[in-house]
């Protein structure tokens, strides 16, 4: 399977980078081959145009957000979730890892 690109948005990317480098952790356990990456809400306009992103997921902090970033990725296939509010609060990488692998299909 070809590597998967995940984006996370959060407010600042900081407590973001602690679930990446879960998630991370979970991939590697599970022989997934991916492309984890955090960053913050004013820079991922950039991100967007410089990785090949295959699922874009939103920190709860960021939620309000939801409709420009699904409007921002419209048409390119990209789906766009905000993280359930349990697993970031718990840095559930494995968690929001399935939700990624689900929501890529």
């Amino acid at each position: 399977m070809a590597e998967k690109t995940i984006m996370l948005v959060c407010s600042a990317g900081m407590s973001t980078s602690l679930l990446v480098s879960k998630m991370q952790k979970a991939a590697a356990a599970k022989g997934i081959d991916a492309n984890i990456f955090a960053t913050a809400a004013g820079d991922a306009d950039n991100a967007l145009a410089s990785n090949d992103v295959d699922v874009l997921l939103l920190g709860p902090q960021v939620r309000y957000m939801l409709k420009q970033f699904q409007d921002k990725v419209a048409g390119k296939n990209i789906p766009v979730e905000v993280i359930d509010m349990r697993s970031y609060g718990m840095m559930d990488g494995d968690a929001v890892l399935a939700r990624a692998e689900e929501l890529m299909g």
